[in-house]
């Protein structure tokens, strides 16, 4: 079994998916967001192995994608810097997968398979 979580970036502009895309996932202690797990989109705009199996449980989470320096590094404008994605596991034997549609004035994200 891999990660408990992976996600797909795909550059809708371009048609093409989204590789070298810096992300931060996140977790909530009740208090407070404390950073669990980073990593980069590779050349299929994926991260397969964001967590080790059995890392995640129960609780909320957010993904942060820094679609800033992404832009930045192809000189394309962009209107949303970071996008943030908050979300909530409820039963930790799952696989979850964010996917994230992008382009430099919108984007589009569910629960994907």
């Amino acid at each position: 079994m891999g990660s408990p979580i992976t996600t797909h970036v795909l550059d809708t502009a371009l048609g093409r998916p989204a590789a070298g895309l810096a992300i931060t996932m996140l977790a909530h202690d009740g208090e407070r967001w404390h950073e669990i797990a980073a990593g980069t989109t590779d050349e299929d705009g994926r991260i397969s192995d964001l967590l080790a199996p059995g890392a995640l449980g129960a609780g909320d989470y957010r993904m942060m994608f820094d679609t800033g320096s992404y832009m930045a590094e192809a000189k394309r404008e962009v209107f949303y810097p970071r996008v943030t994605i908050d979300f909530r596991i409820s039963a930790s034997d799952q696989h979850y997968h964010i996917p994230l549609l992008l382009s430099p004035f919108g984007y589009t994200t569910y629960r994907g398979s």
